[in-house]
């Protein structure tokens, strides 16, 4: 499904990317883990095409994606929910959605109905302007507004940050429902591990800009000496 291949690139003048290596399972939920500053965010931005690869290869179904302007791997079926969720909070529910159908044909810009099985409150609140949603709420948001193109692949950037733990775990559902009914391939960045623990069918930690262990995740369910060395401040 996803392929990448000895991958550098910098942020801020900063080589934050040293040689990524990753390999992404179709149709699996694959976590990337690590501290803070370790360049999960910088990975995420690299594969969406926000900031340029210095090096190495980007592949999406063997085709290549690497340094493609945003909008071609959006076209390629990446879908991509970003840290702070990015929703726009003066419009409502609905034009947010329908923001998203806005890449194509006139007559084909719909917002798929079965959405709203997964997320039923923002069917209850299509109207409501979404900057009055609660941060858990805005999550879902941003998620179903990230699925309306039907994408093959989502990535997810820290997508528990600033929200109460029992709308974590509804997330958490929310998004294997989706991956067993649909088939989607995720890849998730995030710190929270009892998320990942209840969503992830693999683990890979990144630690100064390399993924340098990859494990799947049940054996983590057994053992959380990966956690406490890759994770622990």
């Amino acid at each position: 499904m996803l392929k990448i291949t000895d991958l550098h690139a910098s942020y801020g003048g900063s080589l934050i990317l040293q040689g990524i290596d990753l390999t992404v399972a179709a149709g699996k939920i694959t976590a990337i883990m690590g501290r803070n500053g370790m360049g999960k965010t910088t990975l995420m931005k690299t594969i969406v095409g926000l900031l340029p690869a210095l090096s190495g290869s980007i592949h999406l179904n063997d085709a290549p994606i690497t340094n493609l302007p945003p909008h071609k791997i959006a076209a390629e079926g990446v879908g991509y929910v970003p840290q702070g969720r990015e929703i726009f909070s003066d419009f409502s529910v609905w034009e947010n959605l329908k923001l998203a159908t806005l890449r194509f044909p006139r007559q084909k810009r719909q917002v798929p109905s079965q959405l709203f099985d997964y997320f039923p409150i923002l069917e209850e609140r299509k109207n409501q302007r979404a900057g009055s949603f609660s941060g858990g709420e805005q999550q879902m948001l941003a998620m179903a507004r990230a699925l309306v193109a039907d994408p093959g692949l989502l990535l997810l950037d820290e997508p528990s940050e600033g929200i109460q733990p029992s709308i974590v775990q509804e997330i958490a559902r929310i998004l294997r429902e989706i991956n067993r009914k649909t088939g989607l391939t995720v890849v998730v960045v995030e710190q929270n591990v009892d998320m990942i623990l209840d969503m992830a069918d693999s683990c890979a930690f990144l630690e100064k800009g390399r993924i340098v262990e990859t494990c799947p995740a049940d054996a983590l369910r057994q053992d959380d000496t990966l956690i406490t060395k890759y994770m622990a401040v």
